[in-house]
């Protein structure tokens, strides 16, 4: 079984390639400087915490690379649809803490639309919405 690196074609294929390709940009800005990606997210840990940098390179970082790069090297519409719903997801937790836990900032809201961008341009696709 041979491998190819599988270049967009399409203009459904670029939105979801641009969402993955942004999705392993965040990846490996919270893999390698997970303090100034903190600091940007407005949520810097406390110096004796710092296990907090652990969860931005494991959890946060390790779930965007992985996303992100199987869906750039595999490049198959199902795996568009899992980043899409990943993003989507994310939106939905926002919505809920911006909701329940008085969130309601412009940042927020800032996030909310990136996150909702990302997810419709990997489903927009995925769902053949776009050719």
């Amino acid at each position: 079984m041979g491998f190819e690196f599988s270049w967009p074609a399409t203009q459904g294929e670029w939105l979801a390639w641009t969402s993955a390709a942004v999705t392993v940009v965040l990846g490996v800005f919270l893999l390698f400087a997970p303090g100034t990606a903190f600091r940007l997210l407005r949520m810097p840990p406390k110096p004796e915490r710092p296990e907090a940098y652990a969860v931005a390179r494991a959890n946060m970082a390790g779930f965007y690379l992985g996303i992100g790069l199987s869906a750039l090297l595999l490049a198959q519409p199902l795996i568009y649809m899992a980043l899409g719903f990943c993003w989507l997801f994310t939106a939905f937790g926002r919505i809920v803490s911006m909701m329940s836990d008085q969130a309601n900032r412009f940042s927020n809201w800032l996030w909310l639309v990136i996150d909702v961008v990302l997810a419709a341009m990997a489903l927009a696709f995925s769902f053949g919405l776009v050719a």
